[in-house]
């Protein structure tokens, strides 16, 4: 199920197989949309926005989305009455209810929502969708499974021109999508994830992420198999003593939903700063649990750059983070470090105010050279020692999250993810400029990461709950 190479090295995703579901329990998703007239669909869309775009006109400012999409459904309907009168015209067969529900709804998906993309983002059995192309679609399921999925558009173009107008769409943060600009990365309502790449690429790719755990715990992951209870009440208590966090893994491997339990152990009372790429943790919109939450999401700036590299209208997790450090913060947790964001990240952690943050790394150690890469980015000015050195000081802890794909005989494709590291870093050694000692490690082929030696600065965790007498025992028997 995974993508193969092709002759010139190209990767391709094997054609997916039209079913109705199956044993899948997923009846009739696979046809979703096969008897709708998309072309239709399209041309009303396009009359339908130019009509709303007139008619809201100075009251679109005022309006919220609920009011302005009530009054964009009168125009699809008035427009729907419209195309069937002239179809009788013409002598052609009359809609009936069902199949003019059916395009009212495709229209309406179209204006205001994802389209063809919007039933599988809206079903819960559904979490990732990965689109190679306009007819090349696949699903992974919450249950680890990835099985193929319907088509979402008729053509590679029409599904570049969606993505166009979904883009530009936004009235706060429209997001620029173009030769110019092949790639986009757009946060979507509801709380998934889009990223995209055209023109680039043989056909436009589209992986959408729905993040099906929002209101999360670390009990929840122990329930789900992902880590131990030792090491869940080794974590509260790290984030309850403010010890500043980073979460690496691969793309897909869980890392945000367990930064989502590793920040409900934070007290209610705290002050937090979500610094985000796109809104992704959604922690401010989890007021029960965070009542106190001040969230920054970064924004593409379009034009010419400037000579320090910017572009008009951008705004970087690296102001963001410089700007937060006058609001009063308890925490600040940055989604995902990519690049030299990194050093503000160190700053923030250089506090000891318990910073979480994540990155793509294969292992734990290896998060750390990543993050020493992201932090030469800034410039010459910052050298490996230096960023090495700014990385053992700040990081007090690195959670490794394991991400493994089974093929399955069936020619679909099992993933499954566990915590399968945790270690502690401190400055030391003059060789790497770091030390690092694994607390917990998942033994080859275990899935489930089992005490190793725990640092003695770490015992004083038990004051925050940390079931310390039964680390030893473990530990010891393990030995």
């Amino acid at each position: 199920m995974s993508p193969t190479p092709t002759a010139d090295g190209a990767q391709t995703a094997p054609a997916p197989q039209e079913s109705d579901g199956g044993d899948l329990g997923m009846p009739r998703i696979h046809r979703h949309g096969a008897d709708i007239d998309w072309g239709l669909v399209a041309a009303l869309r396009g009359q339908a926005s130019d009509r709303l775009s007139a008619a809201l006109g100075e009251e679109r400012g005022r309006l919220s989305s609920g009011a302005q999409r009530e009054r964009g459904r009168a125009i699809i309907l008035d427009l729907l009455n419209n195309e069937h009168d002239e179809r009788v015209s013409a002598g052609q067969e009359a809609w009936n209810a069902a199949e003019q529900g059916a395009l009212a709804k495709a229209i309406d998906d179209s204006l205001f929502g994802l389209g063809r993309l919007q039933l599988l983002v809206d079903d819960h059995r559904v979490e990732n969708i990965l689109i190679f192309g306009c007819d090349s679609v696949f699903l992974e399921l919450t249950d680890g499974r990835l099985i193929p999925g319907p088509p979402v558009a008729d053509s590679d173009q029409e599904l570049i021109d969606f993505l166009v107008f979904l883009a530009s769409r936004s009235e706060v943060n429209a997001r620029p999508f173009s030769e110019a600009q092949p790639r986009l990365h757009l946060r979507l309502d509801g709380g998934a994830r889009l990223a995209a790449a055209a023109w680039v690429t043989p056909r436009p790719s589209v992986v959408i992420r729905r993040h099906r755990l929002r209101q999360v715990t670390l009990d929840d992951l122990v329930d789900r198999g992902t880590l131990t209870e030792l090491a869940a009440s080794f974590l509260s208590a790290a984030v309850k003593s403010r010890r500043s966090i980073v979460v690496s893994g691969a793309q897909g491997a869980g890392k945000t939903t367990l930064v989502r339990a590793l920040c409900a152990e934070i007290p209610k009372h705290e002050i937090i700063g979500t610094f985000e790429t796109e809104y992704e943790l959604h922690l401010h919109e989890l007021k029960e649990q965070h009542p106190y939450v001040f969230p920054w999401e970064a924004r593409p700036g379009s034009g010419e750059r400037a000579a320090d590299g910017s572009q008009a209208g951008e705004f970087t997790l690296s102001q963001a983070l410089f700007d937060s450090f006058r609001f009063d913060l308890s925490r600040q947790i940055v989604g995902e470090v990519r690049g030299q964001e990194v050093l503000a990240m160190l700053k923030a952690m250089e506090s000891g105010s318990g910073s979480i943050s994540t990155t793509h790394a294969k292992n734990a150690e290896g998060a750390i050279g990543k993050l020493v890469t992201c932090a030469m980015e800034a410039g010459p000015h910052i050298t490996h020692d230096y960023a090495v050195r700014a990385i053992a000081a700040s990081i007090d802890i690195i959670v490794h999250v394991h991400l493994e794909t089974t093929p399955l005989a069936d020619g679909t494709a099992q993933r499954s993810r566990w915590v399968a590291e945790i270690l502690t870093l401190t400055p030391g050694e003059r060789d790497k400029g770091y030390a690092v000692q694994q607390v917990f490690l998942a033994p080859p082929g275990g899935r489930q990461a089992e005490p190793r030696v725990l640092p003695d600065e770490y015992r004083d965790l038990a004051a925050w709950g940390f079931a310390l007498e039964e680390f030893y025992g473990q530990s010891e028997a393990a030995s």
